[in-house]
């Protein structure tokens, strides 16, 4: 089955074409607009310049998209969109843009859950051995817009146990950016500029000789020991605040700069990983799954697959590729076969061109 995917949930324009084969995908091209030049100047995602530039992106691609691949109604199996949840103005330009090739082409469409395309980013270009996931299915969501714990019995089968009562992680990335100067997009900018901090014991000897001294600043881990598997990262943010304002020479050093970031970054990661073991130890899951524009961060990556490594031996990791890790097409169209192929009923997915609407505030489900 080949699938054609759109993705405009919000400033990245993307399309992928994929050949699914006994739940083998492979992503025979895969595109992607960003907008980030745009939108920096403004700190964040401005919702109608992001839709205006997805009205720009989104025909150029498609044409050029088709050409290159040869692409006609009749190689083509299948439709998937996301649907939402995302910024309305954005999600409307790719809604109805796989509404209008659904309808000219007749292909069945198939609406997607942005988060539940994340999810199955981690099947994205697997060997069919690589792919194997043992059931229940704890999934860590983790991007600007959400912070989730979705536990899946089955595939497509969700119950969110956790999530952020407040900032995502990825927004909390974005305004603590903000706050240092770092401009944006805030998460990879904070996460270079951690990496720039030299880990060394608070006190000991210097590799190069001689004693040092290395304190560092203190941030909460909100909610790390709540008795609940939810999360909330307003507060770190608020601290990260008000330790700028009390040391505001941290704005002219570069050190201090990094030594923050790096502290920051260490709270999220150790709130993150210690809810999703908390989950897991609850849970029981055969596999947990990381996903999510930070699910880039290789800190996230690291420290949690050694966490399950340490305490959850029996327990399958997976990661999804870097490359698939931000918002792209291809987890679309996996999450789309899905829902395609396990549907009862396949007709109803051809009039899709009529009844799918885009839904910024798009349930799991």
């Amino acid at each position: 089955m080949r699938i054609l995917s759109v993705e405009t949930s919000c400033d990245d324009t993307a399309v992928a074409l994929v050949e699914a084969s006994k739940n083998n995908f492979s992503v025979i091209d895969s595109l992607i607009s960003s907008q980030i030049k745009v939108h920096a100047p403004f700190g964040g995602v401005v919702p109608n310049l992001a839709a205006r530039e997805h009205l720009r992106n989104l025909p150029m691609m498609l044409k050029k998209f088709f050409r290159r691949n040869k692409i006609s109604s009749e190689n083509i199996d299948l439709v998937a969109v996301t649907q939402g949840p995302g910024l309305i103005p954005a999600l409307l330009v790719g809604t109805n843009a796989a509404k209008a090739i659904s309808c000219a082409w007749k292909k069945p469409l198939v609406g997607v859950h942005h988060i539940a395309g994340h999810i199955y980013a981690n099947f994205v270009g697997e060997k069919p051995k690589n792919m194997e996931i043992a059931f229940p299915v704890l999934a860590l969501v983790v991007s600007g817009g959400h912070t989730e714990l979705i536990l899946m019995k089955k595939h497509l089968n969700y119950k969110i146990v956790g999530e952020t009562l407040d900032d995502a992680a990825g927004e909390a990335f974005d305004k603590v950016a903000r706050i240092l100067g770092l401009g944006y997009p805030g998460g990879p900018a904070v996460s270079a500029n951690a990496e720039k901090f030299p880990i060394f014991p608070p006190t000991g000897d210097h590799p190069q000789g001689g004693k040092i001294q290395n304190p560092k600043f203190s941030l909460p881990r909100p909610m790390i020991n709540s008795n609940n598997l939810d999360f909330s990262f307003s507060g770190l943010k608020t601290a990260v605040l008000y330790t700028v304002r009390d040391n505001p020479k941290i704005l002219k050093n570069r050190k201090l700069i990094a030594r923050l970031c790096f502290e920051f970054q260490q709270a999220v990661v150790d709130v993150l990983v210690h809810k999703t073991i908390r989950a897991a130890k609850k849970y029981k899951p055969g596999s947990i799954l990381l996903g999510g524009g930070v699910s880039a961060n290789k800190e996230l990556r690291k420290q949690l697959g050694e966490e399950i490594k340490n305490l959850l031996s029996n327990t399958k990791y997976k990661i999804p590729a870097a490359g698939y890790s931000l918002d792209n097409a291809a987890m679309i169209a996996v999450a789309g076969y899905y829902q395609f192929k396990l549907a009862k009923n396949k007709k109803k997915f051809n009039d899709n061109w009529k009844n799918l609407e885009a839904e910024a505030d798009l349930g799991l489900r």
